[in-house]
């Protein structure tokens, strides 16, 4: 269930991207926060609960949101505008947790700052 609704800036141009292996939209000019938290309630999973997160500080602070790339890395949700095409994660693929990666689904090797 997402936890945002979008009540303003509708007529934006739509951005297709994938969020967990499904075809997905948002808007352009919208952060990866944004455009995740109107389709689901998280942007990743914690490493150490397992619970959902959704960021924190909102500006970059606090690493709260990090978000996997399907094909490796991860972006700050917060800071990171989406694009056409992004494969988003909001969890770790089950080959990446177990340490054995596989042909499509390569461990992340390298995080990207907003605006890289």
């Amino acid at each position: 269930m997402p936890i945002l609704k979008r009540l303003a800036e509708t007529a934006r141009a739509p951005v297709a991207f994938t969020l967990d292996g499904a075809p997905v939209q948002a808007l352009m000019g919208d952060t990866v926060l944004t455009a995740v938290l109107t389709h689901i309630d998280h942007v990743r999973r914690s490493e150490f609960s397992g619970g959902a997160r959704a960021g924190f500080c909102m500006m970059g602070a606090c690493q709260d949101c990090w978000m996997l790339l399907e094909e490796g890395g991860r972006v700050r949700a917060c800071s990171t505008f989406i694009e056409p095409g992004m494969r988003l994660l909001s969890q770790w693929p089950a080959a990446w947790r177990t340490g054995q990666p596989t042909a499509t689904a390569a461990a992340p090797a390298a995080d990207v700052e907003a605006g890289s």
